[in-house]
């Protein structure tokens, strides 16, 4: 185990997106090390309680929210206060992707991504800054970025333009709430093994392809990778760290694939 099993103890945390792959692997490792979580995300409750069958219930709550709209942002931070205390550290980690050329992309496309990727996070690191504002906290907001926010991927441009808008974001966030001891970083993981990466590395042979030769270690990222980064940046040893992006992706961003 990398760091001790308390090692989160007395922390409570927010996370974003919490239902997906990735973020239910982060969930899963945090509260393994003592952590409270507040999970947010939008499906229903009842798959949410299947997904978080075997974590501890009382160590986790669900709420179902769209954090496109600042009410339910709202309604979401209430809701992990209420049940669990001030909020330590908020991860905006919900994202979506959408495949095809960039001349091809509509409007409604571009603006649906920068909407669930980019004003998510600005909303719900807002709402999370003002609460640890009101309740005294040395808090922590922590964004999901990625690798190719700098070396961006052939016809996903509205996802590369959103990672690169969200570090920015992230190092907005770190300049502004300096002073009022909150602090804002990024961690930045490559082609990971589960969620739709994987299912189209095992399917489309031209997408394993090309993602093989952006990996220069050689082979897909796995889950516990990233979710051991978000783990360290949560602990007290990542305490001097503020406007960072954490990159954990086996290289990708070293070099364009192509």
């Amino acid at each position: 185990m990398t760091f001790r099993e308390d090692a989160l103890a007395g922390q409570h945390i927010v996370i974003s997106g919490g239902c997906g792959a990735i973020g239910l692997g982060v969930v899963k490792k945090l509260v393994a090390h003592s952590a409270r979580v507040t999970m947010n995300d939008i499906v229903d409750a009842a798959e949410a309680q299947k997904r978080l069958a075997d974590i501890d219930p009382g160590k986790v709550q669900y709420v179902k929210g769209d954090l496109t709209q600042l009410s339910e942002v709202e309604a979401l931070i209430k809701t992990a206060r209420k049940k669990f205390g001030a909020i330590h550290t908020a991860l905006c980690h919900i994202g979506m992707v959408m495949s095809g050329p960039l001349l091809e992309i509509t409007p409604t496309q571009w603006d649906q991504t920068m909407a669930v990727n980019v004003k998510t996070a600005f909303l719900l690191g807002q709402a999370a800054a003002k609460s640890m504002l009101e309740d005294q906290i040395l808090g922590h907001l922590i964004f999901t970025s990625s690798w190719v926010a700098e070396t961006p991927w052939p016809e996903i441009g509205p996802y590369n333009a959103s990672k690169a808008a969200m570090n920015q974001l992230m190092r907005s966030f770190a300049r502004e709430l300096a002073d009022k001891r909150i602090r804002a970083n990024a961690i930045a993981p490559g082609i990971v093994s589960v969620g739709m990466a994987k299912h189209q590395w095992d399917t489309d042979p031209v997408y394993k392809s090309r993602a093989s030769k952006a990996i220069p270690l050689g082979h897909m990222q796995p889950l516990d990778s990233v979710s051991d980064a978000f783990l360290f940046m949560c602990t007290p040893a990542a305490s001097y760290m503020t406007g960072s992006v954490l990159t954990v992706d086996g290289g990708c961003s070293l070099y364009p694939m192509d």
